[in-house]
């Protein structure tokens, strides 16, 4: 993978944070720590894209004729027949 070299401005006190996560350990280097950032970012927006489409395919499926209680029920009988309930 090649690799691409960036120039960044960060305030003082976003300096200081990133020392402090590097100091703690957490991180080698400032480069790892914000590759760590863009890594994080990227996860959540995948989590979101599912989201959006689950929410998406949920309006689309219509309104169902099950109560509420129903739907539980099935709910907690599927996820018990796959252990993990």
């Amino acid at each position: 993978m090649s690799t691409v070299r960036k120039s960044i401005t960060f305030t003082e006190q976003q300096e200081k944070w990133i020392k402090s996560q590097i100091e703690e350990g957490h991180f080698t280097n400032d480069s790892e720590y914000i590759r760590d950032l863009v890594r994080q970012d990227q996860r959540r927006n995948d989590k979101l894209a599912k989201l959006k489409l689950a929410i998406d395919e949920g309006f689309e499926s219509g309104v169902s004729s099950q109560s509420v209680t129903d739907i539980m029920e099935s709910v907690e009988k599927r996820l018990s027949q796959n252990g993990k309930l």
